[in-house]
């Protein structure tokens, strides 16, 4: 069960590590398989048609996109282009990756990883990655582009919370799914949630976490 109860809050300024966690000057690497719009050339490419072919599809409304304005120029969504795919039973080539969910795990405990794991399979379209610490998650956010991350605050409450906030500031990061999972020690645990989306106590149900996962990513992903 998600956690809402409203705590006081503890300002980032007051935290002192030495760990180098997310600096703000990490950039997403995106190739050709990574690009967020197509043109109908290269959905002809990715599809092995003809161009008039894709027109055609985008004509009658069974391939969704846009036109820019001022110009007949169609451009196709890569949300869009990987549910026609799908739809259609078509390959999808360079993009199976990007139409599969990453999960970036950052956490110590591993019977919790592996309980993740089982609940995020690939048949399910996950995909999942696994950081022991702020420097490996800033590492992997990088490189792995994840579309969510978990982290798990038993690795330390100034750590995640820093983890969180530096995510937030950096454009890059604004979009991705924040969770964050409380230990239930019996200590306070009082920081500012304002950057994060949702968060579960333990002990908590994975599966539970996993539906929850499905719901807040599903949506671009075409998972739900």
């Amino acid at each position: 069960m998600t956690d809402d109860s409203d705590d006081e809050t503890w300002p980032l300024e007051q935290m002192v590590t030495d760990a180098p966690l997310f600096e703000g000057k990490l950039t997403r690497r995106y190739g050709e398989p990574s690009m967020k719009v197509f043109t109908t050339g290269q959905v002809a490419k990715i599809c092995k048609v003809a161009p008039r072919t894709v027109s055609k599809w985008f004509d009658s409304g069974r391939l969704k996109g846009y036109r820019i304005p001022g110009s007949q120029d169609r451009r196709i969504p890569r949300e869009y282009l990987i549910k026609f795919l799908k739809e259609h039973g078509m390959p999808l080539g360079d993009l199976e990756d990007e139409a599969m969910a990453k999960c970036l795990i950052v956490a110590q405990d591993q019977v919790l990883i592996e309980n993740l794991k089982r609940e995020l399979p690939p048949e399910k379209a996950f995909k999942v990655a696994v950081a022991a610490s702020g420097f490996e998650a800033g590492i992997q956010a990088e490189s792995f582009n994840p579309d969510c991350i978990i982290v798990d605050f038993s690795i330390g409450k100034i750590e995640a919370v820093q983890i969180c906030q530096n995510l937030r500031k950096n454009v890059d990061f604004t979009d991705i799914v924040l969770i964050a999972l409380l230990p239930d020690d019996g200590q306070p645990m009082s920081f500012d949630r304002s950057s994060i989306n949702e968060t579960f106590k333990k002990p908590f149900d994975a599966h539970l976490l996993a539906e929850r996962l499905r719901t807040l990513v599903g949506s671009k992903k075409e998972l739900v």
